[in-house]
């Protein structure tokens, strides 16, 4: 399109659900297009064209109805959206042909038929949009330059600004819904083009062909009011998916950031920088839209929020990024001594790395070991597809998994938290088993192995009392005190071995293995940290406590908030694959403590609580609550059940790993029944302005 257009095609939409000011809001289709040429230069109009178009759901509201006048009868006989496409493109070229002219430009009023309703839906019908369909003028822009004293833009309607300017309303016979709005920007436009403002259009709006992917700095300024977050996203959504669902809508450069949980997996949520404000509060609109069949929530950020997951400052992550337009996968499970050739072997010469050993980047423990993660370049998006096609085939011994992956993922990887690099734990070796130390503040968690974690306030403290305690005595037995990271014991509480050797990872199992199941198993245990500075009334042997049961509950800890510097990791039946940083298609219940399956909640109700300890209640039915804001408590939760009758302790709010709220809860009611009818009664509604999923937890 050329920079300078000598002809104007006045366009105007209308949809089978909300139009005015919130097209495009509901998702619903476009069922009338209406245009007319104007021609600059000769201050002349073509013929006026109207089409409908069917839908491919053939409803309308009744908004609709009484907006637009048209029926469903009438749109059964209407061409498809792709097919009036093809005429408005034929029409238009071949009058504007005729008039001897080179190029054109539509004019709007307002964006919304471009951007909220068109591109939105022919991205989702995978319908290919004329190039003029990415550039327009808007003509409540092109008159406030003219009338600056007529008020703010987005306060500017047609009818407004055609009596600002003493233009009559038009007759009767043209007041049919398209018409009458195409006939008054076309009136409107060429009274500015005419003295006193012989005025030239030149406020082109352009929407973006394709996403561009990018690093950013955690020093470069974000503008808050440009920022929203997107929460319920589906777990293979890349950051092209996400721009697609807000095509339309301009995104920055790298401005698509999908966040990760403590554990480096994907959590449903992503941030995206727009290029303006104006930008942002159209994708606000686009709040509940669907992705596939998953509706997506949309909510306003902060640029502080967006550094936090975009920012990166490692040089070698920044000179990988630094290579623009390119196709990023993530390669999962590569054996430890796997070399960059033997990454370039795999993948093949159907697939050729950008730059060869250049383009990749491996992922790297904080001490330089490698997770078995990668990531890849690739030039094109058919080199992409060719790598993705090996996903799960076998390099050395191992089954690989390949995925796709964003700039802003690279650098939150590559980048890692205080929580997984820094040394603030202590394994404690025992050379004997736990119950027959005496330990008042262990936490058996199944057969004790003689092993256990500490978790201190900092890696100083860690420092510290690994020093002062590495094999002291302990009643008779010495005791071995190493300094490790959380990443460490996680990966010591999924089978592997953490020694002065270092780490030795569990075995791998091929082929493909499920996802994690939630029941406890026999592990180290987790000690506070005053279990070392025992006085010697402390430490005397205690008699084990006889069970009542001939099949003991297994022990299963959540991970409340504590004031106690020592917290509680609940062991899962996890594999060493999918320890670090995850695939896009990791369980949703990861990085979070979720409801246990009805055998092991019944475990959980038969067992007796600690005092002060958050454990379920006995009896009763599990209702999961999700979206939560994240500052929600017991207290509010109980209000969003009022008239339930439900106690306090009948709620538990869960934590992840790094101790932060996960935006899901626990609720036991009395019985079943009344745990479905509390889902089916206030499922969706809003706790603090976030709508609260609940789902029924029951055998």
């Amino acid at each position: 399109m050329a920079s300078h257009s000598d002809t104007l095609v006045v366009f105007f939409g209308a949809t089978a659900g909300a139009n005015g000011a919130k097209l495009g809001s509901d998702e619903r289709e476009i069922i009338l297009l209406v245009w007319q040429i104007v021609d600059l230069h000769e201050k002349k109009v073509g013929k006026l064209q109207r089409r409908l178009v069917k839908p491919d759901t053939l409803e309308l509201t009744d908004q609709s109805k009484e907006d637009t006048g048209l029926s469903v009868d009438e749109l059964c006989k209407a061409e498809p959206l792709d097919k009036v496409l093809q005429q408005f493109q034929q029409s238009v070229s071949a009058e504007v042909k005729a008039l001897g002219r080179s190029s054109y430009r539509l004019c709007v009023d307002g964006p919304l038929i471009i951007r909220q309703a068109l591109h939105p839906e022919a991205s989702k019908k995978n319908l290919v949009l004329p190039e003029c369909f990415y550039s327009f003028v808007d003509v409540r822009k092109e008159f406030h330059k003219c009338c600056p004293n007529a008020g703010p833009v987005q306060d500017l309607t047609l009818p407004a600004m055609l009596e600002y300017v003493c233009i009559p309303e038009l007759p009767l016979s043209e007041q049919v819904t398209g018409v009458k709005e195409v006939r008054s920007m076309v009136q409107l436009s060429l009274h500015i083009l005419a003295d006193p403002y012989n005025h030239t259009f030149s406020c082109f709006e352009a929407v973006k062909v394709k996403f561009e992917s990018g690093a950013c700095s955690k020093t470069e300024p974000v503008d808050s009011e440009t920022v929203i977050r997107a929460r319920g996203l589906p777990w293979q959504s890349s950051d092209q998916d996400i721009a697609r669902f807000f095509k339309g809508l301009n995104i920055a450069k790298g401005g698509v950031a999908l966040c990760l949980n403590a554990q480096g997996r994907r959590n449903g949520e992503a941030l995206v920088r727009f290029i303006n404000q104006e930008h942002r509060d159209l994708a606000l609109e686009r709040h509940k839209h669907h992705m596939g069949s998953r509706y997506v929530e949309v909510y306003k950020a902060t640029g502080e929020e967006f550094l936090k997951i975009a920012g990166g400052t490692s040089n070698e992550v920044a000179q990988f990024l630094s290579k623009e337009n390119q196709v990023i996968i993530r390669m999962r499970g590569l054996p430890f001594t796997a070399s960059p050739q033997d990454v370039l072997t795999f993948l093949g010469p159907e697939s050729p790395v950008t730059d060869a050993t250049e383009g990749l980047l491996f992922v790297k423990y904080p001490d330089g070991r490698p997770t078995g993660d990668a990531f890849v370049l690739f030039s094109c998006e058919e080199y992409a597809q060719n790598a993705l096609k090996k996903h799960k085939q076998i390099l050395g011994k191992r089954y690989i998994e390949l995925f796709r992956s964003t700039a802003a993922e690279v650098q939150q990887v590559n980048v890692q938290s205080p929580l997984q690099s820094s040394k603030y734990c202590l394994q404690c070796r025992f050379f004997s088993t736990c119950s027959n130390l005496g330990l008042q503040h262990a936490v058996p968690m199944g057969r004790p192995s003689g092993d256990a974690f500490i978790q201190m306030k900092s890696a100083d403290r860690a420092f510290m009392v690994a020093q002062k305690c590495h094999k002291k005595m302990m009643k008779d037995r010495y005791v071995e005190v190493f300094q490790c990271s959380t990443e460490e014991m996680s990966f010591v509480l999924m089978g592997g071995t953490l020694n002065r050797s270092g780490l030795s990872p569990p075995p791998c199992k091929l082929p493909c293995l499920s996802p994690p199941a939630y029941a406890a198993f026999p592990s180290p245990a987790l000690l506070s940290e005053a279990a070392l500075y025992q006085s010697p009334l402390l430490s005397a042997s205690r008699t084990p406590q006889p069970t009542h049961s001939p099949h003991p509950a297994p022990t299963l800890a959540y991970y409340p908030p504590q004031h106690h510097p020592a917290q509680l990791y609940m062991n899962m039946n996890m594999n060493y694959t999918a320890y670090y940083p995850s695939p896009p298609v990791s369980p949703s219940t990861v990085g979070y403590f979720a409801a246990p399956p009805g055998s092991v909640a019944s475990a959980l109700a038969a067992q007796q609580p600690h005092a002060g300890s958050p454990m379920m209640p006995q009896h009763g039915a599990l209702v999961r609550m999700q979206g939560l804001p994240y500052n929600a408590g017991v207290k509010d939760i109980l209000g969003f059940f009022q008239g339930y009758q439900l106690q306090p302790d009948a709620i538990l709010v869960l934590y992840n790993l790094s101790g932060q709220r996960s935006g899901e809860a626990l609720v036991t009611f009395p019985s079943e029944e009344t745990a479905r009818r509390a889902v089916a009664e206030r499922s969706n509604h809003p706790l603090s302005g976030h709508p609260v999923r609940l789902l029924v937890c029951c055998d």
